[in-house]
């Protein structure tokens, strides 16, 4: 297999027989989405106290540590037990920051479900509704792909795409979070949008 050029399935099958290179390289296509998913829990919870690259690593150590146990076979279930790992971290540092002790399962149930409509929000942002069963994974894999496009934004194109289409923030709310007018913002999210489509249509 050979670096960048590998597709997902394939590193996913070469980690499972062992290839611990391949395992590396699979986590880190999974990067950019994960930064976005925790950035997004980040700003509703913890009010930017965290560091989501922090939270990431925490992720991909205890997924690469824990990876014999992982029994998907497809990128989509590589995804969705990566963002079970993701809320588990999540429920500790909440956890930590409230000051509570022992394990809350409901709280890791309910910010599983608030990562996968996160997710779910992220490959539709730019896509109508989608409802069958094959349409839903290729979804999944578009989330994974519009990450990628996000972390190579500039930061404000990216903050108001997350904070409007991920959060589902108005526009007004929008622009408290940012400091600037609400009409700014709206210009700002029409730019960015145009960026992002000019740069998902330059990826094969």
């Amino acid at each position: 297999m050979k670096g960048d050029d590998a597709e997902p399935g394939d590193l996913l099958r070469g980690a499972r027989q062992g290839d611990g290179d391949a395992l590396g390289r699979l986590l880190e296509r999974y990067r950019a989405y994960l930064m976005v998913l925790a950035a997004v829990q980040i700003g509703r919870r913890l009010q930017g106290k965290v560091d989501a690259a922090d939270l990431v690593q925490e992720t991909f150590l205890e997924a690469h540590r824990n990876f014999p146990l992982f029994r998907g076979s497809v990128e989509a279930e590589f995804a969705s037990w990566l963002r079970q790992i993701l809320a588990g971290r999540l429920a500790n540092l909440l956890r930590r920051f409230l000051g509570t002790k022992g394990r809350d399962v409901r709280l890791e149930q309910d910010l599983a479900l608030e990562l996968d409509a996160s997710s779910q929000a992220l490959g539709g942002a730019l896509a109508a509704p989608q409802s069958s069963p094959s349409q839903q994974a290729v979804r999944r894999e578009a989330a994974v792909r519009l990450a990628d496009a996000l972390a190579g934004l500039p930061e404000n194109y990216r903050e108001v795409i997350v904070l409007r289409h991920l959060e589902g923030l108005p526009f007004a709310e929008v622009a408290r979070r940012m400091g600037r007018t609400v009409d700014s913002v709206e210009k700002l999210w029409i730019r960015a949008l145009g960026r992002l489509r000019g740069v998902l249509g330059e990826v094969p």
